[in-house]
Parts: structure tokens; sequence; C-alpha cells
């Protein structure tokens, strides 16, 4: 179809979609294929470029005192015939045209609006491309047409694949569908889509691939039963299909053969508006497939343009012509004689005069134009490109010189960089400009097929997708209008592996994708607090996990409390101890005239009670939570207090010894050495020895809190580090050396002469004082945390109750339960008898 102009642009459409290539020959008869199978959606887009070019030309203002003519070719769904097509375009292989002397001049075309398949723009563009012949296809959809390098001027009003494989990957996160399977033609379009999903899916880590196929070109029954058993036994229930509309009525053939139900489709824009598969044999199928459309439009007086379609507008010896075909389509009729190649018998004549209106075909049904809406995109692109170039002001254009380019010398590349600055909103309202790379400012319809109660199918718009400049790749949906074609009227769940709940982290199954995986436990001390983590992170170190491992909870605190019954039993009878002193220092104190009382110094007697009563009561600061006074305290406290206790028994036991020598001839001498005075300075100097020691201690090395986690994972035990093992250890012997020095001496003494011998009791306080303490050592270091601590406090309990019992207990007996024997006489007559 061609139509005369100062300017005539090229068109390349499919409006027969099957070839018939003759048999080769050694004639020299050329034989040219016939075209056969009329398309007529796409003779519709062939006069939807027409109606674009007529609007411009009414327009006054764009290209003013210019007209617009145009040049249709047929590719007859053939690659060998659309690029012969478009190469008849570019050379003007059947029009001629006059050239300059030095081969300078317009060319027949200067752009063309097409292909519609991706392999045949590539064919196309990469010929045509060396020239720079601007090309603007309004159908392929190859992410490959995107290479600059290999194309550089190819435009599309299509989105490209990449951002619709990109939208797709939107629609399967929104709906949480991390398992699907993917079918694609084999062609350009189907494994540059496949290449480019795997990646972006990976990238994403949106989910993974269940399977990938490639559904073959020539049907093979065998295959098309292999890859829908597939998708039956396969446990993806998503299944996305880049393909044309032949290879889906393939497919769902034997879809529908294998009863193959309960699957969510998602279309490509191929065939997401195709009706030849909105079928009530076929819906319940395809019912509630979701696919994403080309960018509808409406295009104001359209539809009178298509109504004035008349063969008598043509040249009535034209007989060839796509409007005489047209025509005998729409009213099944033929013209006398009969088209060339027209297999047809049995219809009556065409009279021309038939009426378009009183005929029911989805011609006239405008109400989703979308390939076309691309088709007068891409020619008002062209148009505005050419006004722009037409407008340029000599001495200040954009080329070499700052010269502007004209029709009579205008070079293709010329066109191609105005075509690259386009930027004009068509009447529907949308924008319309090309990339570095020729792609427009991509935006997708997503549909939805719905099957009304009736049994008429509905394609509804439900939301879209689009990039914008300022705001990056948006998804919009609207569920409430989604026909979903399952028993719960919901979306379907398509994983490989259950989500993993709290507590568990992902682990891979061998050898499958990572979409699978088991949900394995976090072990102690590490939580997931996310579905589906990776990883267990670890607890902070004051934490612990929680019992189902999804949250960090304070790890328990143990340490010798108040409040616990060991703790209780403890304090008790440390009270008990310190109360049983005080009796008996009340006891001592009411009967200090006492012979029994007097005897061998009471002042020790008195010091000895006080020392016990503060070994009683520093037990009580091994109880509680520790805290640095307390460990610097409780450690100083047990050694001065003990040490005074043992230097008051030791500094008793030779005042017994001197006594007894100084009772024999000669002895006297020995009793001055231990007078009243001697016997406090001896005490006190003990004492300071061991007050020394605490202090060296605590000034290199003090005792200081600690949280041990060593014991207990799950807990904390607060305690007291020694700080210097050395100076606990001096602190000890020299208590253990003192103990034993007044345990040998008390020995010595045991069977002097006396009706109250108290070195008996001494020996048999010192033997329990050893005792206790040399059982302490090996239990104190094998019991952890506050066990450390209560194996102390009982050794000082227990220690300082056998001391209190055996130096005091016969005194007391004696002094409440014996009066008579506490006299002088009683005290002295064993002595004289003896």
């Amino acid at each position: 179809m061609h139509k005369p102009g100062d300017v005539i642009l090229g068109g390349l459409f499919e409006v027969h979609y099957t070839s018939v290539f003759p048999e080769w020959t050694f004639s020299s008869e050329p034989r040219q294929p016939s075209c056969q199978g009329f398309d007529i959606l796409g003779f519709r887009q062939a006069q939807t470029m027409a109606f674009a070019i007529d609007e411009i030309n009414r327009n006054s203002n764009l290209l003013p005192n210019m007209t617009l003519g145009y040049s249709f070719y047929d590719n007859c769904g053939a690659l060998i015939i659309g690029f012969s097509a478009a190469l008849s375009l570019a050379s003007g292989q059947e029009e001629q045209f006059q050239l300059q002397e030095n081969c300078l001049g317009t060319p027949p075309v200067l752009g063309i609006v097409g292909d519609s398949y991706s392999t045949f723009s590539i064919a196309t563009s990469n010929v045509l491309g060396l020239y720079k012949m601007p090309i603007v296809s309004y159908f392929s959809t190859c992410s490959c047409l995107s290479d600059r390098k290999r194309f550089p001027s190819f435009f599309r009003t299509i989105p490209s694949d990449a951002f619709q494989v990109r939208a797709m990957i939107q629609i399967l996160k929104r709906f949480h569908w991390t398992w699907m399977g993917l079918l694609v033609t084999n062609d350009d379009y189907g494994l540059h889509v496949a290449q480019s999903f795997k990646s972006d899916l990976a990238q994403s880590g949106a989910g993974c691939l269940a399977y990938l196929e490639v559904l073959p070109w020539d049907s093979d029954p065998r295959e098309q039963e292999r890859i829908v058993h597939l998708i039956k036994t396969s446990t993806a229930r998503v299944v996305m299909v880049f393909a044309h509309e032949n290879h889906m009525i393939k497919l769902m053939e034997e879809v529908v053969r294998q009863n193959v139900t309960g699957l969510q489709w998602i279309a490509s824009e191929a065939w997401t508006a195709a009706a030849v598969l909105q079928t009530p044999q076929l819906m319940p199928y395809l019912g509630g497939t979701l696919g994403i459309a080309i960018r509808r439009g409406e295009l104001t007086g359209f539809m009178d343009f298509l109504l004035k379609i008349h063969p008598g507008q043509h040249d009535s010896n034209n007989e060839n012509s796509m409007v005489n075909q047209f025509w005998e389509y729409i009213f099944h009729c033929r013209f006398a004689p009969p088209p060339a190649g027209w297999v047809e018998s049995g219809r009556a004549l065409c009279t021309g005069e038939e009426d378009l209106e009183n005929v029911e075909t989805e011609f006239l049904d405008l109400s989703n134009l979308r390939p076309e809406y691309n088709i007068y995109k891409a020619v008002y692109a062209l148009a505005y490109a050419l006004d722009d170039m037409l407008q340029c002001v000599p001495g200040k254009g954009p080329f070499s010189g700052c010269s502007c380019a004209s029709l009579q010398r205008l070079e293709p590349w010329q066109l191609v960089h105005y075509l690259q600055k386009v930027n004009f909103t068509t009447s529907f309202g949308d924008q319309v400009s090309f990339d570095e790379n020729g792609d427009v400012l991509p935006i997708y319809d997503i549909m939805n097929w719905q099957w009304l109660p009736d049994g008429r199918t509905k394609v509804q718009t439900v939301g879209e997708v689009k990039k914008s400049p300022f705001k990056g790749e948006e998804l919009t949906i609207d569920e409430d209008k989604i026909f979903w074609n399952f028993q719960q009227k919901e979306p379907s769940k398509s994983v490989c592996s259950e989500s993993c709940p709290l507590g568990t982290r992902m682990a891979r199954k061998k050898g499958q994708p990572e979409c699978c995986f088991d949900c394995i436990p976090c072990s102690e001390g590490k939580i997931s607090n996310n579905t589906d983590s990776m990883e267990c992170i670890s607890c902070p170190e004051d934490f612990w996990s929680s019992p189902k491992r999804d949250h960090c909870i304070p790890k328990k605190i143990e340490f010798l409390s108040y409040h616990e019954p060991l703790g209780i039993c403890l304090t008790t009878t440390s009270l008990l101890g310190t109360f049983i002193c005080a009796v008996v220092l009340g006891v001592f104190t009411h009967h200090r005239s006492t012979p029994l009382v007097r005897a061998n110094n009471s002042e020790l007697s008195f010091l000895l009670l006080v020392s016990l009563k503060l070994c009683f009561l520093c037990s009580l600061l091994f109880i509680g939570r520790p805290r640095l006074w307390t460990c610097q305290l409780r450690h100083a406290a047990f050694g001065i207090s003990f040490v005074l206790c043992v230097s008051c028994i030791l500094v008793k036991t030779m005042v017994v010894l001197a006594v007894f020598k100084a009772s024999k001839p000669g002895g006297g001498t020995s009793l001055k050495w231990f007078g009243a005075m001697q016997q406090r300075g001896t005490v006190l100097a003990l004492t300071s020895i061991q007050a020394a020691i605490c202090t060296t201690w605590l000034v290199t090395s003090s005792p200081a809190p600690h949280k041990n986690t060593q014991y207990h994972n799950d807990k904390i035990v607060y305690e007291c580090v020694v700080g210097s093992t050395l100076g606990f250890a001096v602190l000890l012997g020299y208590i253990g050396l003192l103990a034993i020095l007044s345990f040998l001496l008390a020995f010595l003494a045991r069977n002097l002469p006396d009706n109250f011998n108290e070195a008996k009791f001494i020996t048999f306080s010192m033997l329990i004082f050893c005792a206790v303490w040399v059982a302490f050592v090996p239990a104190y270091v094998n019991s952890p945390g506050k066990y450390a601590d209560a194996v102390e406090v009982f050794a000082i309990l227990a220690s300082s109750f056998g001391l209190l019992v055996a130096l005091f207990g016969p005194k007391c007996y004696i002094i409440l339960l014996r009066p008579e024997r506490n006299t002088k006489k009683a005290i002295m007559g064993r002595a004289i008898t003896k």
C-alpha cells in the first residue's frame, strides 16, 4: 500500500501470517512466495499508521507546508519476506527516484515503522543500521536490541523484555511466589528472555526456576507432551510463558488433553490480549491468568477513518491489494476474477457496496488498542524528529560548522540525531521519549483473564507497572479486581519449601535450587528473628536465646543470694553464731570476777570472743551480689578476724606453758615475758602482719567482681576473682601457720596438772580448725560460682563454731550449771592434790 507525499515513511506489518515458498527450480523465471491467512489485526495496524499520517497532515502545527506519505509492506510472518521488504523500502527497488550527480539526495523513505518480530528487527537493523537508517519498532521487545553499538539507529515504542522481566519479578514478589516454571520460544525473543530472567531473578533473590523449557517451532507432539507432563508433575504452581499466540495454541491443546488444572499462568505481552485463547474450552485452564500487556491507548477519530476504507479508493487494476483482500475476508465474498493465490470457492461476488458498520468484527473493536497505540507513537516520533530538523536555524545547527540538515541533502543519521532527542506527550497523556539505547520510557498494563458467571470472558486491567524519570520503577495492582481461578478465590502458594519460621535457619538441599531448603533450629545462644533467615545470629554477651530461639533474653544471674535457701541457711547460721558469741560475752561479763573467768588472762578471753563474733559476721560479706567493696573487704575481714582469733589462742597457749614452767624451781623469770602488755603486743603484732599482707594484696592486685559465663552458657555467675592467687595463698598460709603453731603448743601443754586445763580444749579446737581448713582448699577449688562462696562461708562458720564450742563451752557449763566448781579452791584444789 502506498500513498505519495513530500516525505515518505515506510511500514512493515504482518497482514498475512502464513508464507508458502515455491520449490527451487532451474527455471530462469523467478517465482515469488505467496502469502496466505489474512490477519485482520495486522491490517488494522497498517491502517493505524495511515491514520496517524493523515492526522499529522491535517495538523497545521506539525510539519506545516509538508505532506507525509507512506509505503507499507507485508512481511507475511516470514523473515525472508520481511527482510526483503525492508531492503525495498530503504533502496527504492520498486520506485524510481532521482539522485544528484554526486550520488546525494533524499532516500526513498526517511524512516521505517516496524518490524513486529524481534528476529525480523534484528536482521533488518543489522543491515540498515550500517547506513544509520532510523527504524522505530512497535512490537520488537528483545533486550538485545538495546545494544547501541550493534543497532545504532534502532528505536522502539514498546518496552524491552528487560523491563518486562523486571515487571514479572515484581509481580512474583507481590504475591510471594518463589517457585515457578518458565516457558520460552526458540527464537531471539524467547532465548534472550530466558537469559535475562535467570540473571535478574538470581540478582533480586525473588525466587527460583523449577524448570526452564523451550517451546519447539515445529510443534513436535512428543516434545509438547513431555513439556506439559513436566508442568503437571512439578510442584511449581506458577507458569510464566514468553511465547507467541501460535505456540500457546499448540501448548494449550496438550494442556487440555492432559487436563492440567490448578495453575497460575503469567502471560507475556505477546499473548496477553490473544482473543483466540479466550474460549470456553480454554478458560477452565487459563482463567485467572495475569499478564503484562502493552499500554492501551485511545485514538480519537480512528473509527471514522476505518469506516472510510473501501476497495474503490484504490486502483481497480490492483487486484491483489490489501484492501481487496480485507474486503473479501470481512464479507466472505470474492472479486471477479479471484485474486491470484486466493484459493476459495462458493463465495458471492463482492459489489464494493457492502457496509462495514453492519458487520460484527474485531476489526472495529477499538476498546483494546495496544500495538496500534505503539504504532501511533512511532509515527509521531518520526514526525516530531523531522519537524525539529526542519526548524533548525542555519548557523546554529547541531552538525559540523553549526550546519543544519535539509531534505535535499538529508542523510539518515541526521534524522537519528533528532529522533534521539524527541520528547512529546500524546493526546492520551503519555510522555514519549527515548533513552540512550533507543528505548521508550516503559509502561505496561497488568491484565487479568476473568471468567464471568454467564460463561463470558473478560480481560480486565487490574494495575500498571511503569518507570518514571524520578520515581524509578513502580508497580500498582488493585487486588480486589483480580479473578483467581482457584477454589479458595485467593492467590495460590507456589514455593519449593515452606517459609522457615522464627528460631530456625535455612539449610539448602544438596543439588537443588536455593529456594529448596530445610529449616534447622538455631543452636543454643543463637536466634533468628526473621523468617527465612540464612544464618542464626549470636546473642550479646549478657543475653541468651529464648526457648523458641526467636529472641534474646537476659541471662539468669547467679550468686549466693540472701533469698535462696542456701543463702538463708548460711545467713541464719552466721547470725546464730554472732548471737551465741554475744550471749557468752554477756555471761563472761556478768561473771567477770569469778576465778574461772579471771584465770589465764580474762582480757584475752574477751578479745577472743570479739574476734569470733567478727569471724561470724564477716561471713555475711560472702552472701549477696558481689560488688567491688564487698570483694575487697570480705577476704581482708576474714583474714584479719581469724588471725586476731588464732593470735589470742596462741598467746593463751604460750601463757599456759609459761605459768607451768614458772611453777618449777628457778622458772619464775619466764613469766616476765608474758605480762599483760606483752600479751596485747604479741596479739597486735601478729594481727598487724596479716593487715600488712591484706593491704599489699589490695593495692597490687585487688579482688574485683566478675561476670563468669564459663560455668553455664545461659547464666551469668557473679563472683569475686581474688586478683592475686599468691596474695590469697599468703593470707591463708599465714592463718594456717599460726593455727599449726597453736595446735603444737597446746598439744605439748595438754597434760599439765590443773583442775581446769585449758590447753586440752585449745588442742581440740585447733584440731577442728585445721581439719576444716585443710578440707576447704580442695572443696573451694572444685566448686563453681556461688558454691565456692558457700564452701568458704561454711568453712568460716564451722571453724568459728569449733573454736567457740571447744574453748567456751566447758567454761559456760561450769559458770552456769556447776557454780560450785567456779571457786579458787576448786580450781586450785586439784593442782594441790596432784
